[in-house]
């Protein structure tokens, strides 16, 4: 027969087990619980993430286009020149190179060009080479001639901005003064030209969304939101006008280079998209 204090052992162990098990049982489903949780979140947010990474295109769509204009007189003139020089060496050459640009660039400062509009834009010096006379005679022609390097060309080109342009036929002529005789250019443009395309766009969209307000009418649709939008811009157009640089006063020794500047026109084309119902 169990004695009392047996009895009452074995009744407290008994308790303390049951007590882990519930605790246990307890743990495991606080588990669950909170792996159900992240399980259906995650679902949640990968449902969201492909939403909005695939969403639905709308079916019903209108597509209208506008185009923008706006018209400017240039107000910068960008010219360029080359110097080209050849000689016996490399040092040779460089040297009468920079002779004739410095000479240009002399001028240039006189009619208060500043440095910063003045630039180098590519700067070259390369061997010249004799090649193999073609043999006409009947005789026999030596055909393993070797090339030979019979001096060095030096070359150097400018970029020059000129921000007075009414001065643009000054430079030229004062090009021409230095002996520069590859000259290319002036390139009439317009120094701010980003508010330019600012508003030739809005007069776009504008156009665009006066023809979408009209054919959704004519529809009898409603518009609900832009879908799409694209645009392109065309190259400035220039537009010629009858301009003369030569001054008041008595007349030059020599004529000064008339260069008429023109208008630039900035053209936008815009298409968009709406969605209809």
């Amino acid at each position: 027969m169990m004695d009392e204090h047996n009895h009452d052992h074995m009744h407290d162990h008994e308790h303390h087990h049951g007590m882990l098990k519930s605790r246990l049982v307890g743990k495991l489903f606080a588990a669950f619980l909170v792996a159900a949780i992240i399980f259906v979140g995650a679902k949640a947010v990968n449902a969201i993430v492909n939403f909005d990474s695939n969403p639905t295109p709308p079916s019903n769509v209108i597509t209208v286009s506008g185009e923008g204009k706006v018209s400017a007189v240039p107000d910068v003139a960008t010219i360029s020149f080359t110097v080209s020089t050849d000689a016996d060496t490399t040092a040779h050459a460089q040297d009468a190179s920079a002779k004739k640009v410095n000479v240009a660039l002399a001028l240039l400062k006189d009619l208060k060009i500043d440095d910063k509009d003045i630039k180098t834009s590519s700067y070259n010096v390369s061997p010249r080479y004799s090649y193999p006379q073609p043999c006409y005679s009947t005789l026999p022609c030596q055909y393993n001639q070797e090339q030979k390097i019979i001096g060095f060309t030096a070359s150097q080109s400018v970029d020059i901005k000129v921000r007075d342009i009414d001065i643009t036929g000054k430079v030229l002529a004062a090009l021409g003064d230095a002996g520069i005789t590859n000259l290319y250019g002036p390139n009439f443009t317009i120094d701010n030209e980003d508010a330019l395309k600012a508003q030739a766009r809005k007069d776009a969209i504008e156009k665009a969304r006066a023809q979408a307000k009209q054919l959704a009418s004519d529809l009898g649709v409603r518009l609900v939101r832009v879908v799409n939008y694209s645009e392109g811009n065309n190259y400035p157009i220039y537009y010629s006008k009858t301009a003369d640089s030569m001054g008041m006063g008595a007349a030059p020794a020599r004529p000064e280079v008339s260069v008429p500047t023109g208008q630039n026109e900035i053209v936008i084309d815009v298409s968009v998209t709406y969605e209809i119902r």
